[in-house]
């Protein structure tokens, strides 16, 4: 048993924001934080763009800013969540530089400010090509200076405790008590009390395969607290990221960032025609669910694997210098941007719903919070706007703070049972842990893809069942493994994507059915 007062999954920008702050306000009190790879591999390691903040009050403003989200959001946005976290943007962004980030600066020695799809300004602030990157070494450098966060590396998040677990608990409103928790390297289950738990576990790109986000993304926050009866929304709309660096091996997980599209790149088919004004007039700037849909149509009209973003007119001196990551990571490929296009697909990129809260971060669960990608705040309506995301966890995860500097969750004493898995074997071979999941990530790909219609996510939900069925089966008879949970989890999530798909009669945003085509 390890009791704390907060336990937070993930280490992100979401979960490590929450522990500073919480861990510096209260020294008396302990936060554990449980990631399941090492501490700095999370989504926001691998965001390239930045955080978009209105800085320049002669150009931009707040009413644009939330202009452009609500137009990206396509109606489906929470209007109030959207001015609030936009107010609070430069705040949050103080605090980083204060807690040590750089961002680039302009010759001026102000802040370098980027522009991105869907933006009417530039108001995107960056560290070169590897924003997120810089953020998480910022943030684990100030938790490492806090003796009373703990972080446990290489340790999995199994499954939330709740009453139906402890049931000497007579619990009306449902309330979660922690987490059993994996040690990847012993095997161990631990039982977690914690008196707070927070959900800040990232994103479900894996659910899909051909993905941005790191293998990590399965979706596990999502899937615990879905098998927790938390209130999940929103999961129709996931934002396919048009420009991934293609790789006729497969799975591509390289982003080449919106922000070369800001600084000038083409689309081109293999034919070389720029193709996007042909379907919006903001051409390369439209937001992503239009870059995606008009480059599934190009695909799906020439039968092409791929589509090439254009590099060679623009100032390649300036490109190394905006995204020397990227360029290298051409380079790797044998494409020289100054003379040759780069090949790119749409791959699975961002979840705009999840796991429902208020503007507190608190979950239909008590004692239960989310933050970050995991979560369905109403920031993002039915597509996100770029270089938001980053922003919506620094201001949820303060508010998160906010809210616990205020209120005394503790939770009564009581007593939790240990994980039990009596009766279980080690699996001696793993062929269907490996099998399912490509199964499951082709059945995404195919059947619930950029572009959807009824037959196929019917028919999606028939291939699903027989899978979570086998697997299902294969988790009651294991002892517990990371890739099993993950598979059972993204099996979670996908049932979670197909089933609120079929529930949506109306295309926005990043949802698009062609049943729905009026």
């Amino acid at each position: 048993m390890i009791s704390t007062n907060y336990l937070v999954i993930g280490s992100g920008v979401a979960g490590l924001t929450f522990s500073i702050k919480i861990a510096e306000k209260f020294p008396d009190r302990n936060v554990v934080i449980v990631t399941k790879s090492d501490e700095e591999e999370s989504n926001t390691k691998y965001a390239q763009g930045g955080v978009a903040v209105v800085l320049d009050s002669e150009t931009d403003s707040f009413k644009k800013h939330i202009e452009d989200t609500l137009i990206a959001g396509d109606g489906l946005c929470d209007e109030s969540v959207v001015e609030m976290v936009i107010k609070e943007g430069p705040k949050r962004l103080e605090e980083l530089i204060l807690w040590g980030t750089n961002f680039d600066l302009n010759p001026s020695g102000n802040l370098d400010l980027g522009k991105e799809g869907g933006h009417s300004e530039y108001r995107v602030v960056h560290h070169k090509d590897i924003t997120g990157y810089e953020i998480e070494r910022a943030l684990l450098k100030r938790v490492h200076q806090l003796k009373n966060i703990t972080i446990l590396p290489n340790h999995f998040a199994i499954d939330l405790i709740t009453k139906h677990q402890v049931k000497q608990i007579e619990d009306k409103e449902l309330s979660c008590f922690g987490a059993y928790v994996l040690d990847q390297k012993t095997g161990h289950v631990y039982t977690v009390k914690a008196d707070n738990t927070l959900l800040a576990s990232g994103g479900i790109g894996c659910v899909y395969g051909h993905t941005t986000n790191p293998i990590i993304a399965t979706g596990d926050g999502v899937a615990m607290a879905y098998r927790a009866k938390a209130k999940i929304k929103d999961m129709e709309f996931i934002q396919f990221h048009p420009t991934a660096l293609y790789e006729e091996k497969g799975e591509s997980s390289f982003l080449i960032s919106e922000a070369v599209r800001g600084f000038g790149a083409y689309l081109r088919n293999k034919e070389g025609y720029r193709f996007m004004p042909d379907y919006d007039k903001r051409a390369e700037l439209a937001s992503r669910d239009i870059v995606s849909q008009s480059i599934d149509d190009q695909l799906k009209k020439t039968g092409d694997s791929h589509v090439f973003l254009d590099c060679t007119h623009l100032d390649i001196k300036a490109f190394k210098n905006h995204f020397p990551n990227i360029y290298e990571k051409c380079l790797e490929h044998h494409i020289d941007i100054e003379k040759d296009w780069i090949p790119v697909v749409p791959a699975s990129h961002y979840l705009c719903g999840g796991i429902v809260v208020d503007k507190d971060g608190k979950t239909s669960i008590s004692n239960l919070f989310a933050c970050g990608e995991c979560s369905r705040t109403g920031l993002h309506g039915a597509n996100r706007l770029a270089s938001n995301s980053l922003l919506e966890a620094l201001v949820y995860a303060h508010n998160i703070f906010k809210y616990h500097s205020e209120h005394d969750d503790s939770l009564p004493k009581i007593e939790i049972p240990d994980w039990n898995d009596e009766g279980t074997i080690i699996p001696k071979e793993h062929i269907l842990i490996q099998h399912n999941l490509k199964q499951l990530q082709a059945l995404m790909r195919d059947y619930v893809g950029i572009v959807r219609s009824d037959k196929r996510l019917k028919s999606a939900i028939k291939h699903l069942d027989l899978i979570y069925n086998e697997v299902e089966e294969l988790y009651k008879e294991s002892k517990i493994s990371t890739s099993l949970c993950e598979l059972r989890n993204m099996i979670n999530v996908a049932h979670l994507i197909i089933n609120q798909s079929l529930e949506r009669t109306e295309n926005k945003g990043g949802y698009y059915n062609i049943d729905n085509i009026k």
